[in-house]
């Protein structure tokens, strides 16, 4: 890094280049409990200052107002910065708290529409398949997005949580840039068979929940301890007695941290960047926050170089947690390898 400013990294051989580490805004709207405003926009500042140009966020978070609140920023600095968004999360009105997975092409193009205005942008520069309804073909749902390229509402594609053969028959469809999956010290299944395809094909890992949803920088120790209305309650590896068997991982983190004179976090997030090294791929975690001092602690990750006694140390840590990462695994790719 040059005056604190992180390096960059291409999503896909035709994407775009981006801060090696992008940005999570999903709880600055959604998910984590009540959100300062004012200190967010700050946090999208900083982390531009520092280099961060991805930004990510989806159409079903909060229902359409993530996008909402990053609009002006992204209308300050268009020229800047990648906007990412994601589809396929249909929310029934009646139902604000459920979730419909949709891929039809119908669905696809109302979705983008809509995110399009409440961006207030011409084009999405990445936009992802959020989640993968397995009764619409993948070649259905991608020819649409590609037909969105075509009409210039769409520069780039992205999937998200879809597993190896998924990926491949997409990408005979149209090139993807990105693949976006968690990816952590936590969560390591995606090595097995998506990693490698992505690879392959030449397209980036954007790895979300770097940070396991916040448990491995030891900000809390079980659900328990979190607001009544933070999603994290509904993941079985942060409740009752699995909470407790993997709170005591976070000593293996703390010695190495100890030695960097880092925190957890910024371990954790240096272990995901070493990837691109270790799986031969362009890999961008994008961990979330709502605080300018966050920013710059994660940023400084980067520049964190593990030694090989270091990365042995933590490689054993994901086989020794307990609790899925998700309470339907079916909802993700690991459920469906």
């Amino acid at each position: 890094m040059t005056d604190g400013r992180i390096t960059t990294a291409k999503l896909g051989a035709d994407g775009p280049e981006v801060g090696v580490q992008g940005l999570g805004c999903m709880g600055m709207s959604f998910g984590y409990g009540p959100a300062d405003a004012d200190a967010c926009r700050a946090t999208l500042e900083r982390a531009l200052e520092l280099g961060v140009t991805l930004y990510d966020t989806a159409d079903a978070y909060g229902a359409g107002e993530n996008e909402r609140f990053l609009a002006p920023f992204f209308k300050a600095h268009r020229d800047e910065v990648v906007v990412a968004t994601k589809f396929a999360l249909s929310i029934p009105p009646d139902e604000p708290t459920r979730r419909i997975v949709r891929n039809d092409p119908p669905y696809i193009r109302r979705a983008v529409e809509a995110s399009l205005k409440r961006l207030d942008v011409d084009v999405i520069d990445l936009c992802y398949m959020h989640r993968r309804d397995v009764n619409v073909p993948i070649e259905e749902s991608v020819g649409t997005m590609a037909d969105l390229v075509r009409e210039g509402k769409v520069r780039h594609l992205g999937l998200s949580e879809v597993t190896a053969g998924e990926l491949r028959a997409a990408h005979a469809v149209h090139p993807i840039a990105a693949v976006q999956s968690e990816w952590s010290l936590f969560s390591r299944d995606i090595e097995a068979q998506v990693v490698p395809a992505v690879r392959e094909l030449g397209a980036a890992l954007v790895a979300y929940s770097p940070l396991g949803r916040g448990f491995l920088t030891g900000s809390f120790a079980r659900a328990e301890e979190l607001p009544a209305d933070d999603f994290r309650r509904q993941q079985p590896r942060f409740t009752g007695q699995n909470a407790t068997a993997n709170v005591t991982l976070l000593e293996l983190i703390r010695s190495v941290a100890k030695a960097h004179d880092a925190t957890l976090g910024q371990i954790a997030l240096a272990w995901v960047h070493r990837r691109a090294e270790v799986h031969g791929l362009p890999v961008v975690p994008i961990p979330g926050t709502r605080k300018p001092s966050r920013v710059e602690e994660n940023t400084a990750a980067s520049g964190i170089e593990l030694t090989d006694e270091q990365l042995e140390l933590l490689d054993g840590i994901a086989a020794q947690v307990t609790g899925n990462r998700h309470a339907d695994m079916a909802f993700v790719s690991a459920g469906r390898e």
